[in-house]
């Protein structure tokens, strides 16, 4: 069976091609639309000040991206300020921008999920008391790491980087799309994030994917695809073994 990627498309291609590496049939169709803010200007004030925040939070490779892209020129990373991620592909993607890993905070290469329950064991032992704390995102996102760290006593705010919407198909993925929805068991979707599941449907409003197999890299993602209607769904971590190790479990 054929895997569908359906991450933002710089990560998806990335995917694709490591997964073609491991001789999985896979191919990129991305669900979710990346843009950048429609007003930069909070995120080159987030710039002028990252030397006071004790840490900066980035929730996705994404976020990460889009912050770096309003980066004034010459202007390196605060020696003293942490940039947490919140799993492997965020870290990544921060190294490779230029952030020290010594300055990177991310969970236990053996956690068992890699959100911001993960990342913070690694941060809960050092104090937060009126530590600044900045959260880079899209428009909006979970608030779970931000109330935790509020209770430590941290001050927390937030800073739009980029901002989520359809993505614009073009035709090869206008026909993977056309193709899944007319064989649905001819296809595994791999979903790594729930906010994708709902492109799907406003994209096929009415669709069912009852024969349909879903590869969700969260709890909570599994819980949005079944509710999507997907016939069968099957959680693994967000690393490319656990997901090649998955197809296996299932060819």
């Amino acid at each position: 069976m054929k895997l569908l990627v359906t991450r933002p498309a710089a990560q998806a291609v990335e995917w694709v091609a490591a997964l073609r590496e491991r001789g999985v049939e896979a191919d990129a169709l991305p669900l979710i639309g990346i843009f950048a803010p429609r007003d930069a200007a909070p995120v080159r004030e987030a710039w002028a000040s990252l030397a006071a925040h004790r840490l900066v939070m980035f929730v996705s490779p994404n976020a990460a991206e889009q912050f770096f892209a309003l980066r004034p020129p010459g202007l390196a990373w605060p020696e003293a300020t942490l940039a947490g991620s919140p799993g492997p592909g965020t870290s990544r993607t921060l190294r490779a921008l230029g952030v020290p890993a010594v300055c990177i905070a991310e969970p236990a290469a053996d956690a068992a999920q890699f959100d911001s329950e993960s990342l913070w064991q690694q941060l809960q032992s050092r104090d937060w008391r009126a530590a600044s704390v900045l959260i880079v995102r899209g428009e909006s996102g979970r608030d779970w790491l931000a109330d935790t760290l509020r209770a430590q006593g941290a001050s927390v705010s937030f800073v739009t980087a980029y901002e989520r919407g359809a993505p614009r198909l073009d035709a090869q993925e206008a026909e993977l799309l056309r193709a899944a929805q007319a064989s649905p068991q001819a296809q595994v979707w791999m979903f790594s994030s729930s906010e994708s599941i709902a492109q799907l449907e406003v994209l096929v409003p009415g669709a069912d994917w009852h024969a349909a197999t879903a590869l969700a890299t969260h709890p909570r993602i599994a819980q949005r695809a079944r509710e999507a209607g997907f016939g069968r769904v099957l959680e693994c971590r967000p690393s490319l073994d656990a997901v090649v190790a998955c197809l296996q479990s299932i060819a």
